[in-house]
């Protein structure tokens, strides 16, 4: 096994024993391609200790050194690897492939290997078609998260429930983590939360939320926008899985997004694109991301936008698919400016689409994402990193990055577990604690207004919201200043008993979704991205 190749990807074995499957197959054939986040090894004893990236195998599992043997053993143990199958299946003689299908012809493994060999190269192996035999399925459902359905391909009698298309297709991985969040049912307690809440109140909620969910998605980014910024686009927001995805529609959205586009090129970019920062004293690129080809662009947002559709389609996982569509779109980067936030808007659009949720209530995915804003940063970098050490390129005269070798197939094929698993735990946040939070807040406060009203004084609404606010500033109590001011014709009496009612409505009242209670996380201003011309960004990617 080539020590410079682990070297390179800082993946070594975790106790003695020979890697095998995907991991073998890259190093045998040098595959410069990012590895699945978790691969398999033989161990030497027989009782290892698997971690989260390695699974250690005992020796009775060792299989011969062979394209064959290894190509089997990955798809029995660790799934589809369409990533390294891509970069493998252009270096390896597609005869010898046929012949391993020659040889079993109706042999699961070779059926799936065939399949996947002519649904990744478009090219036909000199093997005559399956005939008559049982179909398998192309992704083992046990192992990764597939299509429910998938139209059986009669020439491998292969079942195609891969999620996405050759132009776009991340998967995940079913990890214990990922199985205990998709038997929560969570989009299931979201409705019954709407269900047991009178309308009006879900209504406000929702109008709130979607105003939260904005103004989080700037704050990741660093940003402080005028009020008008973050209510337009709480509107697209609000609007998101009402109908299709569209390339269109992305493009439409930057140009919303943005406004003052003077200095910024609207739609695709039209040369090299980055995240990171500048040399202090040269001013050239150091990058922490670099971008797909302005050139793949087209095509690998088709792609995006057909997986969209296809996962809708077929029922996959909403949640594991919102991951797949969101990241895979930051990770292209398409656009010179407003990828984030677009990427967070895919979010909401597909988990609308798939009706997890009832309908008009968004869920504010970014307001769970600026609290784990750190965990965000490193679940962005799982990928970036990996990729990072595989893509040749050069500065440009202009400050920019030149991307010297092929690299689409690195956003088209990326591992999406850990972008899932992150996903899963910010709509838990959003649907057990920030929603159910919100709807008692707004539930407690209908029950304080009432009661001033009835036993204080007739106040506008405007009033009784300026009022809960100091109140909720002050921890219950209405401060001096307020009483000499603002609230200046109470009485002693009347402030007293108004600091009662509220009291009473709010005692044991967890912080709304979005107050400050202490628990935002802010940006770190020091990590903010430099702008480039092929990349204006701060925050998050």
């Amino acid at each position: 096994m080539p020590e410079r190749y682990w070297r390179l990807l800082g993946r070594s074995v975790p106790e003695p024993g020979n890697p095998a499957g995907y991991a073998a197959l890259a190093a045998r054939y040098d595959l410069r391609v990012p590895l699945p986040s978790r691969l398999a090894a033989i161990a030497e004893r027989h009782h290892p200790d698997s971690t989260p990236e390695w699974l250690m195998l005992t020796p009775r599992h060792a299989v011969e050194d062979t394209l064959q043997a290894h190509l089997e053993f990955a798809l029995k143990w660790e799934g589809v690897g369409l990533g390294v199958l891509a970069a493998l299946f252009r270096v390896v003689d597609p005869g010898e492939l046929a012949r391993m299908v020659r040889d079993k012809p109706t042999g699961a493994y070779a059926r799936r290997i065939w399949f996947l060999y002519e649904w990744l190269t478009g090219d036909r192996l000199d093997v005559p078609n399956a005939g008559k035999v049982r179909s398998v399925l192309a992704v083992d459902p046990e192992r990764q998260f597939a299509a429910p359905t998938g139209e059986i391909s009669s020439r491998h009698r292969v079942r195609d429930n891969l999620p996405g298309t050759r132009r776009f297709c991340p998967l995940v991985r079913r990890t214990g983590e990922l199985d205990r969040y998709v038997s929560l049912r969570l989009g299931e307690r979201a409705r019954e939360v709407v269900g047991r809440t009178h309308p009006d109140v879900i209504r406000r909620a929702a109008a709130f939320l979607v105003l939260q969910d904005s103004r989080a998605s700037f704050d990741i980014e660093g940003e402080r926008p005028p009020q008008h910024r973050a209510v337009r686009w709480g509107w697209a927001i609000g609007a998101a899985g009402r109908s299709p995805l569209t390339t269109d529609r992305l493009r439409t959205l930057q140009e919303g997004l943005i406004g003052d586009a003077r200095f910024i090129r609207l739609g695709f970019r039209t040369e090299g694109g980055w995240v990171g920062r500048r040399d202090r004293h040269t001013g050239a690129p150091i990058p922490e991301h670099i971008s797909a080809r302005h050139v793949d662009l087209p095509d690998l947002v088709r792609g995006v936008v057909e997986y969209a559709a296809a996962a809708e389609r077929s029922g996959v996982d909403a949640i594991v698919s919102a991951a797949a569509v969101a990241f895979g779109f930051v990770y292209i980067h398409p656009f010179e400016d407003g990828n984030a936030r677009i990427h967070r808007w895919l979010v909401h659009h597909v988990l609308a689409r798939a009706g997890l949720g009832p309908p008009g209530l968004v869920f504010p995915v970014s307001v769970a994402m600026l609290d784990r804003v750190g965990e965000y940063r490193d679940v962005l970098a799982s990928h970036s990193s990996r990729l990072l050490p595989l893509v040749n390129w050069r500065a440009t005269d202009r400050g920019n990055i030149e991307v010297l070798n092929e690299t689409a197939d690195h956003y088209r094929f990326f591992d999406a577990t850990r972008h899932a698993e992150f996903l899963y735990r910010c709509v838990e946040q959003t649907l057990v604690h920030d929603l159910p939070a919100e709807v008692g807040y707004l539930e407690r406060y209908d029950e304080f207004a009432a009661r001033v009203q009835a036993e204080i004084a007739d106040m506008p609404e405007a009033t009784l919201d300026l009022l809960t606010r100091f109140l909720r500033q002050n921890q219950g109590t209405l401060s001096r200043r307020a009483r000499r001011r603002e609230f200046k014709l109470l009485t002693t009496d009347e402030v007293e008993r108004v600091e009662t009612i509220y009291g009473e409505c709010f005692a044991g009242d967890p912080p709304a979704a979005g107050t400050d209670s202490g628990r935002r996380v802010r940006p770190d201003p020091h990590t903010r991205k430099r702008r480039s011309p092929g990349k204006r960004s701060r925050g998050i990617y």
